[in-house]
């Protein structure tokens, strides 16, 4: 274990309060229910830009995109090429159809298609999932802080969930975005100031790190094979596109940013500002993972016997971080990692609260509510959504592995809204028992691929199939038993006629 130097424990603790207390600060502006929910559709587009990039990045791409660098290679970037494809969608179709409707849910689009139940079991659906979502990264960014430091994970967990909660509540939208923008910058100026320490400390000079990485092919993009049950370059892309295309098409936190611009044009702006310049930053988290192969190929000595293994690969870079940087530089690289998580937490937290009030309250519960009431049920949700947050994190800490549970929850909650999404928007004159019967068979396909692995130890019931394709068989099951099913008796009904 280690003792964190004074200045660096002051310099996270400084920049904590600081988020926390600017956060805060917004509460003291007069605002409404749009401004809460939407920050009044006034903010300028970098800045929501810088949000959409925050919401991209989390905890666990801050560790895991390096730790994966380390252990394998550059395979999970392709992830991130598959960005610009869906990005370009997003803002020819998206943006235009979202703005255009002008309701601050994203599902309230499922129900002008199918009905009231594909907004209803959407909205639950997103609420699940983004409790699933906060809950591993509260528990995930405890984990690397309780190996360096010896600070207790619940205690972490408590701190950093109480501090979101604090200025996600008090502030509202806008004081996400701005946070966001900040702690957007402190992100990418902490992992570029670590790149470039960790490239010039190598003995012989930074080739030496591009010559180890080379002879172990730590830069391959993976296999181009056509195996499905692999992690193919084929794979990742696929999977890629198909869960961007569900960020940008169906999830509240990017619905609420294309509504937050001032106009159409600032939005698209902003959708692309977000979403490709996390293609270059996650490069930059690859290139670290990269770097800290190569540094510790050259320099085993600096390296404990406790973290020799590569099973201890997301724990390098926390270990670099603390033993590698000068200090204050520490503390920085600290407050980066919790800035990743608070922003992503932040953002489910508010979106969570709109969806709440949107498409329960005022839908069913209390459909004249005023205005003061609005803020009311935003305020109560958010603490609901926050605390519940916490509690899904302490649960975590019986789970042999976080990450994997985290997969597994959100292809089965989330994995369904795409194919329905896409079934609407593409089809035509789709019935909605259709759809209905479309969505049990994708939820059945996905809830068989992402559990039979783990719980059945008959090879010929488990999936054979590589987990990232979960969403992309699901979403295809739902479009095509819809289409096809609707067109079939379409078409019967007009030969009766």
């Amino acid at each position: 274990m280690q003792q964190l130097p004074l200045i660096d424990l002051a310099v996270f603790l400084v920049y904590m309060l600081a988020i926390v207390g600017f956060g805060a600060s917004f509460y003291f502006k007069k605002r409404t229910t749009d401004d809460y929910i939407r920050g009044g559709g006034r903010l300028p587009s970098w800045a929501i830009g810088m949000s959409i990039f925050a919401t991209f990045v989390s905890s666990i791409s801050f560790l895991a995109l390096p730790g994966n660098a380390y252990l394998s290679n550059w395979n999970g970037f392709v992830f991130s090429i598959s960005i610009p494809f869906a990005a370009i969608l997003a803002v020819k179709f998206f943006v235009p159809l979202y703005r255009g409707i002008k309701n601050p849910s994203a599902y309230y689009y499922l129900e002008t298609k199918f009905g009231s139940w594909a907004r209803i079991y959407a909205s639950i659906c997103y609420l699940l999932t983004q409790l699933a979502r906060m809950g591993a990264i509260l528990y995930l960014l405890a984990l690397p802080m309780n190996a360096l430091f010896g600070w207790s994970i619940s205690l972490i967990i408590l701190v950093t969930g109480i501090s979101v909660l604090i200025y996600a509540i008090l502030g509202g939208f806008e004081a996400v975005i701005w946070t966001d923008a900040v702690q957007g910058i402190i992100l990418i100026t902490g992992a570029l100031a670590c790149a470039f320490i960790l490239v010039f400390s190598m003995p012989e000079g930074p080739m030496q790190m591009v010559e180890i990485a080379k002879q172990d092919q730590k830069f391959s993009l993976g296999s181009f094979g056509l195996s499905l049950s692999e992690a193919t370059f084929w794979v990742i892309l696929v999977y890629g596109l198909f869960i961007n295309l569900q960020n940008f098409g169906v999830d509240q936190n990017y619905v609420q940013r294309y509504l937050s611009a001032k106009n159409e044009k600032e939005a698209v702006k902003s959708t692309l500002l977000g979403s490709l310049l996390y293609v270059p930053v996650s490069l930059l988290f690859f290139f670290i993972g990269t770097a800290l192969y190569a540094y510790y190929q050259a320099q085993p000595e600096l390296l404990p016997d406790s973290l020799s293994s590569l099973d201890d690969a997301d724990k390098i870079f926390p270990y670099f971080i603390v033993n590698g940087l000068p200090k204050g530089m520490t503390g920085l690289l600290i407050a980066s990692i919790f800035a990743a998580g608070m922003s992503t937490i932040s953002t489910s937290i508010n979106s969570s609260a709109t969806i709440l009030l949107s498409d329960h309250v005022k839908k069913y519960l209390a459909p004249n509510i005023t205005g003061k009431g609005e803020m009311k049920v935003l305020f109560l949700a958010s603490f609901l959504m926050g605390a519940l947050s916490i509690l899904v994190a302490l649960a975590f800490s019986g789970v042999t592995s976080a990450l994997d549970a985290w997969w597994a929850l959100s292809a089965i909650f989330s994995g369904g809204i795409l194919g329905l999404f896409l079934l609407g928007y593409i089809g035509k004159n789709i019935k909605r028992k259709f759809a209905a019967i479309g969505v049990v068979l994708g939820v059945v396909i996905i809830a068989w691929m992402s559990l039979s692995p783990s719980l059945s130890d008959d090879a010929g019931w488990a999936s054979p199939f590589h987990t990232n394709l979960t969403i992309v068989f699901g979403t295809l099951v739902i479009f095509l038993v819809g289409f096809i099913l609707s067109a079939f008796f379409n078409k019967h009904n007009l030969k009766k006629e």
